[in-house]
């Protein structure tokens, strides 16, 4: 089970949302860079980094940064945030992503998703962005004519075989994962899942390790880290148990 630690920017900065909501911002850094040193020393294998200005305004915003932390890391990650067309994907893949996370325009256009997995492949993985099981969209603005499993049940019909699982009404909260959430998606539709939101404590990271058979590939942490809840040393020892 990988742990991913979670780099949000907004206007430069890091920070964490409360379910999403830009009104409920907490900065926890001016130097993004510095930021992913740190998980770097700390023994990350993965970052996520989101772009919180691209995914309200529909255009990555701080591609500098995201280039400036690949390159004096030289950590693999994934970047989400904004990312509404094929052009995007590749100038990421250029600038040093892993994958590129797409959110939005995946939920809201099959045929645009079908040709970036048609020329991209597992270079892309697709975010489920859910809230009492329906979709959302827009920066997590606006809902999608789709529940959580029937867009689930779509990626897997058209290849996809992982996917990250985020639950809104959990992230950026410390109240702890959808624990039957994540395992209802696993058993319902085979595929490996990366899940997002809630982690408070290395209990629930305990919690989500008993679903690794079932196909839980990593867990992206952001609050509980930043403020301190358990390490990073910790968190990684756990999963490697």
């Amino acid at each position: 089970m990988l742990i991913i630690p979670a780099i949000d920017l907004r206007n430069g900065l890091v920070v964490r949302l409360f379910q999403g909501n830009f009104d409920q911002e907490k900065v926890y850094s001016a130097d993004p860079v510095k930021v992913a040193k740190r998980w770097a020393r700390g023994g990350a294998k993965f970052l996520h980094i989101v772009d919180l200005d691209g995914a309200s305004s529909g255009a990555p915003k701080n591609l500098n940064l995201v280039k400036e932390i690949a390159e004096k890391t030289g950590m693999p990650f994934e970047f989400g945030g904004g990312v509404r067309n094929l052009k995007t994907v590749s100038q990421l893949l250029d600038l040093g992503a892993e994958r590129v996370v797409l959110g939005t325009k995946a939920a809201m256009d099959a045929q645009f998703l079908k040709k970036a997995w048609k020329k991209f492949g597992e270079k892309i993985i697709v975010s489920i962005d859910a809230k009492g099981g329906k979709v959302l969209t827009q920066g997590w603005n606006s809902g999608a004519a789709k529940t959580t499993l029937d867009f689930a049940r779509e990626l897997k019909k058209m290849g996809f075989k992982q996917v990250i699982y985020t639950d809104i009404s959990r992230d950026g909260t410390l109240s702890g994962p959808n624990i039957l959430g994540i395992r209802e998606l696993l058993e319902e539709t085979g595929l490996k899942v990366i899940a997002s939101g809630g982690v408070a404590a290395l209990e629930d990271l305990f919690k989500l390790k008993k679903l690794e058979k079932q196909g839980l590939a990593g867990v992206i942490v952001g609050k509980a880290l930043y403020e301190g809840r358990f390490t990073l040393v910790e968190a990684l020892k756990l999963s490697a148990d």
